[in-house]
């Protein structure tokens, strides 16, 4: 049992295989895949391509799905306040003209879903500002598991308030969790990092196609071969003696650009493979969620870290962190192996000297595969 830890600040961010993208900021947030900071001049062109007005489409799984979507357009439930959007709710059974034929296929979604609580309510968008907005304004109002879809962002969420432009060819989702015990709410992200990787593992297995080697890095990316092809993104807020948690993911399906995407992969292996759909992954990822989430809730994350250490990157991994000195005048520098998850949610590490240490992010950018922590230069 460790007793204390010692505290030595870091954060991960900018891989060694994205060093070749300089404009990218050093953290890259869920639905980075096409990605320019707010701050970049192309940032203030994509606020201004942001819809003044929002199609919103509300689909269920069953019947009961159904009368609860057609009671929040009824009441006018579903708002984009905080973005100056005007809102328009459909609902499926009333839609008169089909989408373009690269839409989100709703009922072969619903067709790959067997959850009982997860992705049942289906809130879809072929473009809009950011699923994660549609989630978090709304989440009280929304019953758990209820998920937002989009096809295009044009302004998606990411970590230091960057926003994220999302083209064709990603998987584009965010949806709402309640949570009473915010001691484990910092886990929650790991866990959809897991789903995920799991997800991709059993569509690829289920359909017939060459396995591919996603990997979780710390503390919310997906990579592939050294590239990254997805992340996560979790925000929650307390109210009513609940956390309301809106969790979102971006992932690279078929948009290869700028790093690569799953289906590029696949035919790399194999040309002749059969390319992997975002209906079909989001449905297996739900499908993953709801049981690894059931068995997080009861036993919590410790019945899940032998699994998630299989599939992240960094068991035994030695990095170079720096602390101040007693006399807070100069950087010392130590070498630490990272040795998994402290139960805060931190990376937990031991020093040469059998020190043992959690690691905590302060915007210093960290390589994960060259193992140093760069102090930035003012």
């Amino acid at each position: 049992m460790i007793s204390q830890f010692k505290h030595i600040f870091f954060t991960a961010s900018l891989s060694h295989s994205l060093r070749k993208f300089p404009n990218f900021p050093s953290i890259l947030p869920l639905p980075y895949l096409k990605a320019f900071s707010a701050s970049h001049v192309l940032g203030r062109k994509m606020e201004s391509e942001a819809a003044a007005h929002t199609l919103l489409l509300l689909a269920g799984k069953s019947n009961e799905e159904n009368d609860l979507a057609k009671v929040l357009k009824d009441n006018n439930t579903l708002q984009l306040h905080k973005n100056g959007e005007e809102v328009e709710v459909v609902l499926h059974p009333e839609l008169e003209t089909p989408f373009e034929d690269e839409a989100f296929r709703i009922e072969e979604y619903f067709n790959s879903l067997s959850t009982t609580r997860f992705g049942r309510l289906l809130i879809y968008s072929p473009k809009l500002s950011s699923t994660h907005d549609v989630i978090s304004q709304n989440n009280s109002d929304l019953p758990v598991g209820s998920v937002c879809v989009a096809d295009v962002q044009l302004k998606g969420r990411g970590r230091s308030s960057n926003l994220w432009q999302s083209p064709k060819g990603c998987l584009l989702f965010s949806f709402s969790i309640q949570m009473e015990d915010g001691r484990v709410v910092p886990h929650l992200q790991y866990v959809v990092c897991l789903a995920m990787t799991e997800a991709i593992k059993a569509i690829c297995l289920e359909k017939g196609t060459p396995h591919l080697d996603v990997r979780i890095k710390w503390p919310n990316d997906l990579y592939l071969g050294g590239l990254k092809v997805g992340g996560i993104l979790s925000t929650s807020v307390y109210r009513s003696k609940k956390f309301y948690v809106s969790a979102g993911v971006g992932l690279n399906v078929g948009n290869e650009k700028p790093t690569t995407c799953l289906n590029t992969a696949l035919k790399r292996v194999n040309p002749l493979s059969r390319e992997l759909k975002r209906e079909d992954i989001i449905a297996a990822f739900f499908n993953k969620f709801e049981n690894l989430y059931d068995v997080f809730l009861e036993q919590g994350f410790q019945a899940l870290e032998e699994l998630y250490y299989r599939t992240w990157l960094h068991s035994g991994q030695r990095v170079i962190v720096q602390e101040r000195s007693n006399d807070q005048d100069q950087f010392v520098e130590n070498v630490v192996t990272i040795q998994g998850l402290a139960s805060s949610g931190y990376l937990l590490g031991i020093t040469d000297d059998g020190q043992i240490c959690e690691l905590h992010p302060d915007g210093n950018s960290f390589d994960f595969f060259k193992g140093l922590i760069k102090r930035k230069m003012s």
